[in-house]
Formats: C-alpha cells, structure tokens, sequence
C-alpha cells in the first residue's frame, strides 16, 4: 500500500512537472563538466542536465547522465588543446545531434570557463542553435585568474564577444574577483568550488522562481520580460543574521563585489529572498525597498520569497540578478534624470562569501508565506507597478 502511494505521488510530480517550461543546463568543455557536477548534487528538480566536451576521458568521468562527445573526427576524443577554433569546428561537426539535444528547451543555460578550447570555441556554436530554435537563453560563464597568462585572457575575451551576440544574458564571473571574497590561506580547489558555487546558485535560483508551484506567483513570462535580450547581467549573493538582517543581506548583496558595475543601470531586477519560519512580511518589504531604492524606477522588478526549514535558524539569504546592462548615450541621459540611490550611500560592508553561506535551496523544505491585504499596507506608499506580480496577483485576489 505504502509502494503503491509513493508511485502515485510521484506520478502526480511527474505530471506537474511535465506542464513546467522545459529547461535545460547545458555545460561545455571541462569547466562546465565540472559546474554541472556541483549543480546536481544540489538536486535541482525539473532541470535536464547535459555535458558537451571533445575530451572523451574527461566526458565519461562525469555524472552526468547526458553526454555528448562532440568533434569525433576532429578531436578524435583527445580534447581541443587551448585551441577554440578546434573547439568551434567541433560544435559544427555534431551540430545535428546538439540541436536535437536542445529542443523543445523553453530555456536553456550554458555553463562553462572561458580561456580554453571547447567551452570558447563550442558554446558559441551551441548559442547560436538556441537562438536559432528560438530558446531563451542565459550564459554563465567565468574568465581566468590573470596568472594563468594573457593568452588565455585573449581567447576568453574573444569568445565572449561572439557568445554575447548569441545569447539572451550573459553572466560573467570573472576568477580573480574571488580573491575580494576568500581569505589568503584559502586553497586554489576550494576557490574554484565556490566560483562553481556560485554559479551553480545563478541557475538554481532563476529556475526556482519558474518551477516552484504554490510557492510564490512567478511564472515562465514574468522571468522572460527580464531576462529576454537583457544582454550583460550580474548576481549577487548574501546572507545577513541579528536586527536588520534583511536590510543587511539585502545591502550586502548589491554591494557584492562580484558586480563589476552599479546595478542601478540595469533595465530589469530578479531577486529572491529565504529565511527559516521567522521570515516576516516586514522584512520582505525592507529588503524590497533597499534594492528598489537603488535601481532605476523604470526598471521592471519580479522577486519571491520563501520559507526554507533547512534554513539557518534566524538566517536570511537574499540572491540579487541585475539584468540588461546599456551604454548608449540615451541609457546615460537616463541615468541623469534618474533618482536612484548611489550605491555608496547603502553603507556596503565587505561581502561575505564561503562555501557555508551558499548552502543549496532545498526544494522539498520551502513554504509559501501567506500575504494577506493587510500586509500589503507597507507597499501602500509606493507605484502599483513597483510591486512585484506575485504580490500584486495576491493583494488583488
């Protein structure tokens, strides 16, 4: 009996799940292997995983259960050696299975490390099919650490430009920026696990936010607005404890020092809030209020928020995405007539980052919060429109 209710309720996960936007992480070269290594073990439900490399050996180590060895003939398995034009012609070679990989994706991310062969030369490739099969698509990809020499540098640079024509947004994390956040002693491994970490959080937040039922009203269209054509865009993560612990994750986050620009330029904002069962609607709105201080008022804004069991007793984490990045002389008038908040005036402290304050989001323990319309009245005072839709959609029930 007890079998037979286990079957049905995962039969009825099944079927929900199956009425869910279609998302696939695609990771490419030996990076984005081991990206999608550490995305796995956080147990993202709803997310198909698949691992493109030319370096057959390095292919099946992986856990992944998809693979796609690509550049049979070119590389003949033995990887592309530093060389992105080897990865590139690889890409090409397996186009037609790459392509019947992707579709029927509603959204696709790309993982990888820019600087070597197939996660420079083959992610663009893989870009453009997206593109081609009209899929929303986000890169998230690193540079390498400036002592691993200019060259590197170079071939990172130059497959971001052709990555970046290809694909919806693009977030880039760039190795060196987590010496702002480790301590001197920190070994190189553990370094790399939390860029990997942190990237692993990018993707598991925005797809929280689309496949998460019955825990906060945002679906597939609310992150498309955002994310669609949106171009350079940038994450921060923070966690705050004590009094004030929203304002201070919510602070902490946007002064994160892996943004390499203000997010008030940015045209859209995704950002999502968790605590334990303490989490208060006061708090959400304070939260709320510092970043939307500090964005630009024309900025579109869509956020959740979330109780988490597993959470840290007294524990808020705040992820904050800023999405579509301009520089145009029109964007800069824009700005001027602006009236955001600078960023220095958020009293910023240093972020920070360890692989204990990127603990996973654990699906199985999130709540909904009940809001109701009497704690809509914080907001009462702001635009309509600056409210998030999952509020807005509850306050007007």
């Amino acid at each position: 009996m007890i079998k037979r209710l286990k079957a049905a309720n995962k039969n009825i996960r099944n079927s929900i799940l199956e009425n869910f936007p279609n998302i696939k992480v695609i990771g490419v070269g030996g990076a984005g292997g081991n990206i999608l290594s550490r995305m796995k073990q956080a147990k993202i439900e709803g997310v198909e995983f698949i691992v493109v490399n030319t370096d057959l050996q390095d292919l099946y180590k992986s856990g992944i259960k998809r693979k796609i060895h690509i550049g049979k003939n070119i590389s003949r398995g033995m990887g592309s050696g530093m060389n992105p034009e080897v990865g590139r012609q690889a890409a090409e070679e397996s186009r037609e299975q790459l392509e019947e990989a992707i579709k029927g994706a509603d959204m696709v991310f790309l993982a990888c490390g820019l600087g070597g062969g197939t996660g420079s030369g083959a992610t663009p490739v893989i870009a453009d099919i997206c593109q081609q099969l009209g899929v929303l698509t986000i890169a998230i990809v690193t540079k390498p650490f400036a002592f691993e020499g200019s060259k590197r540098a170079q071939i990172a640079e130059e497959a971001l430009l052709k990555l970046k024509e290809k694909v919806d947004a693009y977030i880039v994390i760039p190795n060196d920026r987590i010496f702002n956040v480790i301590e001197e002693k920190t070994p190189l491994s553990q370094a790399f696990e939390m860029i990997d970490e942190i990237l692993k959080q990018s993707v598991k937040g925005i797809s929280d936010l689309i496949l998460m039922p019955g825990i906060i009203n945002v679906d597939f269209s609310d992150v498309k607005a955002i994310l669609q054509d949106a171009g350079m865009s940038l994450i921060g993560l923070a966690k705050a404890t004590g009094e004030d612990r929203a304002i201070k994750a919510a602070k902490e986050a946007l002064g994160s020092p892996l943004f390499e620009y203000s997010p008030h330029m940015a045209r859209g904002i995704l950002f999502n809030i968790i605590g334990d069962s303490s989490l208060t609607m006061t708090e959400i709105n304070e939260a709320a209020r510092v970043i939307t201080e500090v964005v630009d008022p024309t900025a579109k804004i869509i956020f959740g928020a979330m109780e988490d069991e597993k959470n840290k007793k007294g524990e808020i984490k705040i992820m904050v995405i800023a999405a579509g990045f301009e520089y145009s002389s029109k964007n800069s008038n824009r700005a001027q007539s602006s009236s955001y908040t600078p960023l220095e005036k958020l009293n910023k402290k240093p972020f920070e980052s360890t692989s204990s304050n990127l603990n996973d989001y654990n699906k199985d323990s999130i709540q909904t919060i009940s809001i109701d319309e009497h704690s809509m009245e914080d907001f009462t005072d702001h635009s309509i429109d600056e409210i998030p839709a999952f509020l807005r959609k509850r306050k007007n029930k």
